[in-house]
């Protein structure tokens, strides 16, 4: 949990680069607490389905009943990924990667954290961390994972702009 959270920190470290879009500077918005708690309500529980999604999967599919290290390594890649991706996610009102993208900073940051998550599941460090390799097939299913992630989390924040405003 402390590797993740320190990676994922990092990677954060270049939000301040990182520009609004412009249509975002022709008015000013104001976020009320209540507005920023009713966001949170809507957009925070998306992460959980994905966990428990990956605990499924870890569970059922990998058989990690008797494999805890093969567990906490695929838990550990699925959130560094998952918390790494949203940031793209709710940075804008518009489709990330597609209609709005963030600084390159924050892109650079967010690939090589991503990377060394990755990466320290087959490091030097791996055992020392209680890691494993995953399988291949985990790393197809996390791609189709992040994808419904992103999509899902884009669809409610769209619905949510429609519905409670900028």
């Amino acid at each position: 949990m402390l590797t993740n959270n320190l990676l994922y920190d990092f990677s954060q470290t270049t939000i301040p680069t990182d520009q609004v879009d412009a249509d975002w500077l022709t008015k000013p918005r104001q976020w009320g607490i209540g507005k920023i708690l009713r966001f949170i309500l809507f957009i925070g529980p998306i992460s959980s389905i994905f966990d428990y999604a990956t605990f499924f999967l870890m569970l059922y599919v990998f058989n990690c009943w008797h494999n805890p290290a093969l567990f906490h390594t695929g838990w550990f890649v699925e959130s560094l990924f998952t918390q790494t991706l949203i940031i793209h996610v709710i940075r804008t009102n518009r489709i990330p990667f597609i209609q709005s993208w963030a600084s390159w900073p924050l892109i650079l940051t967010s690939v090589i954290i991503v990377a060394v998550g990755a990466w320290l599941t087959v490091s030097p460090l791996a055992n020392t961390l209680g890691f494993v390799p995953l399988p291949p097939l985990y790393w197809a299913f996390l791609a189709g994972m992040l994808l419904a992630y992103a999509i899902l989390t884009q669809v409610v924040k769209s619905w949510f702009i429609r519905r409670f405003g900028e």
